[in-house]
């Protein structure tokens, strides 16, 4: 059973965020969010992206790229895809470019 050891690093110790320099996510009509009676989006996504504050507020560099945001949306008002090449989340191995990003060199 070696294969089950208890390990003590955090999974997010193999995840490197980059966000990209504009977003990857675009309301497509900011007035139908306005008539949203329950703003599932401000809920639905699992890393909070969306928050509502006088009109909807898109927090793109939040997102974990999970794709569940389109069907958030009741009006499918949220169009969403991958960010470019190189941003958003990588996820691998801790490698020598994570502890580099880690101490700031």
């Amino acid at each position: 059973m070696s294969n089950f050891k208890h390990v003590i690093e955090s999974p997010l110790d193999y995840v490197i965020i980059q966000p990209a320099p504009e977003s990857h996510i675009l309301i497509i009509n900011e007035e139908l969010c306005e008539q949203c009676e329950n703003k599932p989006c401000t809920y639905y996504c699992p890393s909070r992206v969306y928050s509502w504050d006088e009109g909807i507020k898109v927090n793109y560099v939040r997102c974990i790229e999970c794709g569940a945001c389109p069907y958030a949306c009741p009006q499918q008002n949220i169009a969403w895809q991958y960010p470019s090449k190189g941003y958003g989340i990588q996820y691998g191995i801790l490698t020598e470019r994570k502890l580099t990003v880690e101490s700031g060199k």
